[in-house]
């Protein structure tokens, strides 16, 4: 006989998980408290690294059911919610995510709609870094510099040091910070 538990997630301490437990009630899901496991840690922690998702897969069982209200409960890329949901199909454990309609993510429609959801995530920032290298190559043919701005040249420090400034002195007169000054004081 198949149990059902309910994973819930926040990100910081000012937030509750009491939405996500309201909207598992309604969709029908009667989760005993026992069942319903809640944490606050950042989505880009890997399910494997919280504590809470791991006393989860202590208590789950082959065909147990697992429901959560989003996707991004279980990881904030397409990557880690798909390899937790292959963990918990290895298991024989189901996953229904109440935003996708409540499809099983480990029936051959739940797979479809994970690749498909990895697929369009993988374009996206296939787009993004395109954007990125376009926008890099037409401010370097603009004759801009690329990279971090360097306001002191470790010749600048030198010069002023072999003049016998202090290194506060120096960080002034070139308008950078103490700790640049620092850095580059004893460069040859």
């Amino acid at each position: 006989m198949s149990r059902t538990f309910a994973y819930c997630r926040v990100s910081t301490l000012g937030q509750t998980t009491e939405n996500q437990i309201q909207e598992i009630k309604a969709a029908g899901f009667d989760i005993q408290p026992q069942r319903c496991i809640e944490e606050t840690v950042s989505g880009s922690v890997p399910t494997s690294d919280r504590k809470g998702f791991n006393k989860l897969l202590e208590r789950m069982e082959q065909n147990d059911v697992l429901v959560v209200t989003k996707l991004d409960r279980l990881g904030r890329n397409a990557m880690d919610v798909r390899s937790t949901v292959e963990l918990l199909d290895d298991r024989s454990i189901k996953v229904h995510c109440l935003a996708l309609g409540g499809v099983d993510l480990t029936s051959p429609a739940g797979k479809m709609t994970m690749s498909v959801i990895a697929s369009v995530a993988e374009f996206e920032r296939d787009l993004l870094i395109e954007r990125t290298q376009a926008g890099l190559a037409r401010a370097k043919s603009e004759g801009k510099s690329l990279g971090r701005p360097q306001k002191a040249a470790a010749m600048d420090v030198q010069r002023l040091k072999l003049a016998h400034h202090s290194q506060s002195e120096v960080a002034k007169q070139l308008d950078v910070s103490l700790s640049t000054v620092k850095r580059l004081w004893n460069r040859a």
